[in-house]
């Protein structure tokens, strides 16, 4: 950085102003410790300004850093004994009710494959007594034979759905120890 003190007076200005100032300094030369003193003037302010930029860079980013440092109090007031106490009674509180609803979770999915068995058998009894059955020409087998048809196919249409059911609590199903 470069010396005010030292840098080369600017030129003079074409335009004339009123009356011309006292102009009998304008060749003196400074007295050695007058430019002394100027030099460390000059120095202290380069000194404070270096200071002050790296104060600046060291606390541009404050407001975060006391928002993380807030949030880090909460670990530090309590040590890692509490922390583990606290932990193992939330796990006996809650154990009881996660085992009750893997238990409902069994059963219902007992009962889902029950049911899926049953439909299952009706739709095999269905489809052999589509096929022992000749074609008559009796208006009112034909109907029922319709009938018959869309009740097997209602009945495959909930087996796909109870599969899928079936499979959706299986993937769900956590693993018991």
């Amino acid at each position: 950085m470069s010396r005010l003190s030292t840098l080369p007076r600017p030129r003079e200005s074409v335009f004339t102003s009123g009356l011309d100032p006292y102009r009998g300094d304008v060749n003196v030369v400074c007295p050695p410790n007058l430019r002394e003193c100027v030099l460390a003037m000059e120095d202290c302010c380069e000194e404070a300004y270096e200071a002050q930029q790296l104060l600046r860079n060291g606390t541009f980013d404050l407001p975060r850093m006391r928002k993380v440092l807030e949030s880090q109090r909460v670990f530090l007031l309590i040590d890692e004994g509490t922390v583990h106490r606290y932990k193992a009674d939330l796990a006996d509180e809650i154990e009881p009710q996660i085992n009750e609803l893997i238990d409902r979770a069994e059963k219902g999915l007992n009962a889902l494959n029950r049911r899926e068995g049953l439909i299952q058998n009706k739709v095999a009894q269905a489809m052999q007594s589509r096929v022992a059955t000749a074609p008559t020409s009796n208006k009112r087998e034909e109907k029922r034979l319709q009938m018959l048809a869309k009740q097997r196919r209602r009945l495959e249409d909930e087996v796909k759905i109870l599969e899928s059911e079936i499979l959706a609590l299986q993937r769900t199903k956590p693993k018991r120890p």
